[in-house]
């Protein structure tokens, strides 16, 4: 019996390595800490009503952003254990099945873990504030997304100590990732993790879909939106369109995998090109998605801190849905060595390169507005005005590998490395931190420390090109991805020193941020107006941090920057300086629920069954799952209301006139 348990905790638990011993020892650690705090400030109740079971958009918004920074950390992690292996010939920090499920893990959290629920955060706490509503759509529906991609983002990072992390790439290509080559659970990790996520994905577009459509304030035609709302008008339609093929590709590889399928083996009559087809059919639009809502935070921020309207608005919407169509029509260029043939690597080259017409008239406009403006360099512009140049490289470099020809020998290469670096740290990441200084004060009602978010910007900005040029650089002397060491005789050892160092130049950078979100918990420069950047949209009509219920009275919006119309009109004398007494009326409001959570939690217990092939716990996760649906469904809650009254006395406290 004995012997028994110990064979099980040897396949059962990850052994054998410092590094995972080392993150044993850390998650216990925090996971103590946690729960020892909780306990001993008797925070339980509190955690419960006010966050784990919200519905409150901002809430969730704030949750999805520390679930972000969380991510962020996990992934960088692993590219400093990736860099610091690279850093010199033959070295051996990682052994080479290791540095495998390294990069593989790399690429999942940063891009699904970090960069999506960053996004998600984000339109949870600005999109119901620019267009004057009180909630999205669907509250409940809202906290069942949460809480799926959390649980799943946790059952993913769950196998770097538990069954072992996958190992064939952040995108799993078979036939290394079926299960005569890759038969541990770590593939099944994989499958699972993304697939609750990703239904927690596609019900977030579905989500702000109807929301934008449907609970735009009186006045607020489709073209009088913030550009914010229109580049998450946009993302949804692509998500809605796009996760659904993830979903599909994912199953039938389990179905391989777990149930004999031959879909993508080609011993069985499958073929594994289908495969890679339908993984980039949803990955390049997957690009467009993390994109696209920094293109909209840029618009708002170069308009506000050049204080000027943004120029251009109209043919900025076009590049939008632009965008959103033709993504959909450049997935072959992720493997133009294939053998498609001439014809089809045209079409797919000739695409690639008209989708950077869109994006380049975004570029002007950006500058366009800036030119002549009263421009003030706080952090949201600042990452802005990086982002710039930057995204300039790797649009640039875009193109270069677009050229059919030209990629067979960029390929595989450390310049596609870092082209796609250029663009997801220079554009999308950057677009997220501009967002996340700008609508800080919103969410928080205090601003961060403006010393500290400078010194942390350099350090971003200078690691992140001292990292990624030399690697165009090693790319084009041979060097390919997924390596996990190299001889002295390939001369590749000076430039991987030099963007190590860039690396963790980086790290240091987000350390330094880490430090200014905590230094301005304690020193707080308040938010006392509600518009700390003279902005020009909705969100910051109303006090910060908002409250509960969003907006006391509907507004009714006349103009496509309504808040800059009101200021210039009173500064005029065409309004008065002051409104007068508004008459506030009850407002209903969604309920909290415990559901979500525990159907998230369900559905965890049913993927973690599945993943080690223990059907009675997938199928006992899948009749939680099940039950959840029918008590939502003979739930027949209908919210509350908070009573004028009440309304009036949290505005008069809010906004300092109680």
């Amino acid at each position: 019996m004995l012997e028994n348990l110990k064979q099980f905790a040897s396949e059962f638990f990850v052994t054998g390595d410092p590094l995972i011993y080392g993150a044993d020892v850390s998650i216990g650690l925090v996971t103590i800490a946690i729960v020892a705090g909780l306990t001993y400030f008797k925070k339980w109740k509190w955690l419960w009503r006010n966050w784990l079971t919200t519905v409150d958009h901002k809430k969730i918004g704030i949750m999805y952003i520390l679930a972000a920074i969380i991510m962020m950390f996990r992934g960088g992690v692993d590219a400093l254990m990736m860099r610091t292996q690279l850093a010199i010939p033959n070295f051996e920090f990682l052994h080479p099945e290791h540095y495998n499920q390294v990069f593989t893990t790399h690429g999942v959290v940063m891009i699904l873990f970090m960069a999506m629920p960053f996004m998600f955060g984000l339109f949870n706490v600005v999109v119901p504030l620019q267009i004057g509503a009180r909630d999205v759509a669907f509250p409940y529906l809202n906290s069942l997304s949460f809480w799926l991609f959390f649980l799943g983002a946790m059952l993913f990072n769950l196998s770097f100590v538990i069954g072992g992390s996958p190992d064939a790439g952040w995108l799993s290509y078979p036939p290394l990732s079926e299960l005569q080559f890759n038969p541990g659970p770590g593939q099944n990790f994989y499958i699972w993790g993304i697939q609750i996520s990703g239904i927690g994905s596609l019900a977030t577009g579905i989500n702000f879909l109807v929301t934008i459509i449907k609970m735009r304030a009186p006045g607020m035609t489709m073209m009088k939106m913030p550009m914010f709302t229109w580049s998450v008008f946009a993302t949804c339609v692509i998500i809605i369109f796009a996760f659904p093929i993830l979903t599909v590709t994912l199953a039938l590889l389990f179905l391989d995998r777990f149930g004999g399928g031959h879909f993508f083996t080609l011993d069985g009559g499958g073929n594994p090109m289908m495969y890679i087809n339908l993984i980039w059919m949803w990955g390049h639009p997957e690009v467009y998605i993390v994109i696209l809502p920094a293109f909209g935070i840029f618009s708002e921020v170069v308009s506000v801190f050049s204080r000027k309207k943004l120029f251009g608005y109209t043919s900025m919407v076009f590049a939008m849905m632009i965008i959103a169509f033709v993504s959909f029509f450049t997935w072959a260029h992720h493997f133009f060595t294939m053998g498609s043939g001439a014809d089809v690597n045209a079409f797919f080259a000739l695409s690639t390169m008209l989708i950077a017409i869109p994006t380049g008239v975004k570029i002007f406009n950006w500058l366009f507005t800036m030119y002549r403006g009263r421009i003030r360099f706080d952090l949201p512009m600042l990452w802005t005005v990086a982002f710039i140049p930057a995204f300039i490289v790797g649009g640039m470099t875009g193109v270069l590998l677009a050229v059919a020809p030209a990629d067979f020998q960029y390929h595989n290469s450390y310049f596609l490395i870092a082209h796609f670096h250029q663009v997801l740290i220079g554009g999308v990441v950057f677009g997220y931190f501009a967002g996340m200084y700008y609508w800080w004060p919103k969410m928080f009602g205090f601003k961060l420390n403006e010393t500290l978010g400078r010194w942390s910007f350099w350090f971003w900005n200078i690691g992140f090109y001292v990292c990624f040029m030399p690697q165009y650089l090693l790319g084009l002397m041979g060097m390919t991805r997924r390596v996990s060491t190299f001889d002295w005789d390939t001369g590749w050892g000076p430039l991987n020193v030099v963007s190590t160092v860039g690396a963790y130049l980086m790290g240091i950078a987000f350390i330094l941020q880490a430090v200014q979100i905590a230094y301005s918990f304690k020193y707080r420069e308040k938010d006392t107006t509600g518009d700390m950047w003279d902005a020009h949209t909705l969100e910051w009509t109303i006090p910060s941090p908002a409250p509960e219920y969003n907006f006391a009275i509907t507004p009714v919006v006349d103009s496509r920057d309504p808040l800059w119309v009101d200021k210039q009109r009173r500064a005029a004398g065409k309004l008065p300086q002051k409104d007068a007494k508004p008459k506030y009326e009850p407002i209903h409001m969604p309920s909290n629920s415990g559901i979500p959570i525990v159907f998230s939690t369900f559905f965890f217990i049913a993927g973690f069954g599945f993943t080690f092939h223990w059907v009675w716990m997938g199928v006992l996760g899948l009749a939680g799952v099940l039950a959840c649906l029918a008590a939502r469904s003979m739930n027949d809650d209908e919210g509350f209301y908070i009573p004028a009254e009440e309304v009036e006395k949290t505005e008069a406290s809010l906004r300092g006139t109680l």
